[in-house]
């Protein structure tokens, strides 16, 4: 949908360029896996400022942060077609203008905006398709991804290219929405955040008929939200779950955590949650496990080294799930740091690509926020894992003679696993190895 759109906006362009000068025309960027449209808050270069690679346009605002548009080129901005504040602008529409000439910056003056791209119509019922060419007066746009290229040679911008080499995205058929149809590094996390398939946009559902019995409101979705919907959608669809339930002893653990946020308060730090503990304990059980720290494609299964683990957080804009970054490598108190200012930059929109690329493997809590004893999670694809985390409760076991009974205070933990990936046995190892984590919890000091 992004392409289209990308190509939808820049097809009257094509008529203007045989007016006038070589120029570069900038499209609005996607900075974003889940953008379709952004706003403009502030331009850093005026009209005739000379430009180079990597410096600085504008601040575009996207559904998830307020990210920097880099130049790609080096030349002179001859055009801001859509000044500071401008709202709602379609990933692809034009909103500036290069050239290479200064000379040629005075022949953009009375350059206009395109008007905002409107989503396809589908086509007259009369008109069978295809078309015979004699009838077409102008070419119909391809729908196809296909990144600009000279021959056989991809276009992508340098870091586009480090990027696709780190993570071996293959660049062939990756669809670029920078511009001239370059390749940029968003469009890579894309492919990385929906496994590299584009968001369709959701239809409409159409209104009832007869709706005048009842009484409500209609709430616009979000684009995070929509994106969400489309992920949780394929994930249910295309990954064979199954769920592992294990029930954790947590006395010990709450006994280590209240002496540690004892000293925690007399140095005026922050208090460890309970979270905290369960993250570390995963992150290490997925060291000891690494078959669950994994991913699915049809040609390999591939293992990650870096254990990276994606923590949901609900804000008012829907589910985010940033990540903490080499959790397994990281004492109690730097991962709850971490957690403490992903979630606070995520309920202020202010998370930027590097906070929510890259995880390995998620977990969900419901337990302490919400006092939810157990449920189970959909995976987070491109993910194989998910562990959903329940409430503490307190219970009546048996002591350690006969007839001797005593309390113990107990967490639901529900692992899905996607069966491709991880076998029952693997998946049952993890939680044995988790569960060992939390009733030991010294082990995590270690």
């Amino acid at each position: 949908m992004l392409l289209f759109l990308s190509i939808l906006c820049l097809t009257d362009h094509v008529f203007f360029s045989c007016l006038v000068p070589s120029h570069q025309p900038l499209g609005m960027p996607s900075l974003s896996p889940t953008m379709t449209q952004g706003n403009i808050v502030k331009w850093k270069k005026k009209e005739g400022d000379k430009v180079t690679a990597g410096d600085v346009l504008c601040e575009i605002e996207t559904d998830k942060a307020t990210v920097d548009m880099e130049c790609m080129e080096d030349g002179y901005l001859a055009k801001i077609v859509f000044s500071d504040g401008a709202k709602d602008i379609k990933v692809g529409q034009i909103i500036a203008i290069t050239v290479e000439e200064q000379g040629d910056i005075d022949k953009f003056k009375d350059y206009k905006a395109d008007a905002p791209a409107a989503p396809p119509k589908p086509a007259p019922k009369e008109s069978p398709p295809p078309p015979k060419p004699t009838e077409s007066p102008k070419p119909a746009p391809s729908p196809k991804p296909a990144p600009a290229a000279s021959g056989d040679r991809i276009i992508a911008s340098p870091n586009a290219r480090k990027y696709a080499q780190d993570n071996q995205i293959s660049l062939s058929g990756v669809a670029g929405t920078g511009p001239g149809g370059r390749i940029v590094r968003a469009d890579l996390l894309i492919v990385v955040f929906i496994g590299g398939q584009q968001v369709q946009e959701p239809r409409r559902a159409e209104t009832p008929g007869d709706s005048t019995s009842l009484d409500y409101t209609d709430l616009p979705n979000t684009q995070i939200r929509r994106v969400i919907a489309q992920r949780l959608l394929q994930s249910k669809q295309t990954i064979p779950h199954y769920y592992l339930t294990v029930d954790v002893r947590v006395d010990k653990l709450l006994a280590l955590r209240t002496q540690l946020n004892a000293k925690l308060e007399k140095e005026k730090r922050k208090k460890l949650s309970v979270n905290d503990f369960v993250l570390k304990a995963a992150a290490l059980a997925l060291k000891k496990v690494p078959e669950c720290n994994s991913s699915w494609t049809d040609e390999f299964i591939r293992q990650f080294h870096n254990i990276n683990i994606s923590v949901a957080v609900q804000t008012e804009r829907g589910l985010m799930v940033p990540v903490v970054k080499d959790a397994d490598k990281k004492g109690l108190g730097a991962i709850s740091d971490d957690v403490r200012t992903l979630a606070e930059k995520a309920r202020e929109n202010t998370l930027k690509p590097s906070d929510y690329d890259g995880g390995t493997f998620t977990v969900s809590n419901l337990g302490g926020p919400f006092g939810i004893k157990q449920f189970c999670a959909i995976i987070n694809p491109p993910q194989s894992c998910i562990l959903a985390v329940g409430t503490t409760d307190k219970r009546v076991i048996p002591g350690e003679n006969d007839g001797e009974y005593t309390a113990a205070t107990f967490m639901s933990a529900t692992l899905s696993c996607d069966h491709r990936v991880v076998d029952g046995a693997i998946g049952a190892h993890w939680l044995g190895a988790f569960k060992g984590y939390i009733e030991d919890p010294m082990t995590l000091l270690l």
